[in-house]
């Protein structure tokens, strides 16, 4: 990561340019291939009151220019605000990237998974007979417990006169029938 740090009406002391560059130090831990990163500090005296413009220039590969500028009295809260809004910024790319890896990591493990259920069922492909499912008119329930009892099945879908899916089955109990 190339850096650079370029001051315009102010004279650049080691003690600024040593705060500065442990500032930069910790965009390295979000692991994001940083180009360049170019600092540049502005004096702007108005009114008799002095205030400092601090800016980042990050040039980051695969994104575009981050740039962030600040604007503050003090030129070390000025670049301690800066660097926060940096950092929000590569936090946010990295855990886009990060959650992006995920997505492609739980598309492998479902494919695998789908593999195997696959293989899974051919096993079983003699023993189970897919059937279709007819659906006739809408029955009453009565009309269905006549059915299911004049059957040797377990148990009967269809559909109500409401229009809804229903189940009824022969229930553990002799006798018994529950339906859902």
């Amino acid at each position: 990561m190339n850096t650079s740090i370029v001051g315009r009406h102010i004279n650049l002391t080691d003690a600024i340019k040593d705060y500065i560059n442990s500032s930069v130090e910790v965009f390295k831990k979000y692991n994001l291939d940083i180009i360049s990163v170019t600092s540049t500090i502005s004096a702007d005296e108005k009114q008799g009151k002095k205030a400092f413009t601090f800016e980042f220039t990050l040039n980051i590969a695969n994104i575009d220019t981050v740039v962030v500028k600040q604007k503050d009295k003090d030129l070390y809260a000025a670049i301690d605000i800066a660097v926060d809004r940096v950092s929000k910024v590569l936090r946010r790319h990295h855990d886009k990237i990060a959650s992006h890896k995920a997505t492609k990591l739980s598309e492998i493990v479902i494919s695998e998974v789908e593999d195997k259920i696959a293989k899974e069922l051919e096993k079983f492909e003699d023993e189970i007979i897919p059937q279709r499912l007819n659906s006739y008119k809408p029955i009453d329930i009565e009309e269905a417990l006549e059915e299911l009892k004049n059957s040797t099945a377990q148990f009967k879908v269809f559909y109500d006169k409401d229009d809804n899916m229903r189940v009824l089955y022969k229930a553990s109990v002799e006798g018994k029938f529950g339906l859902y």
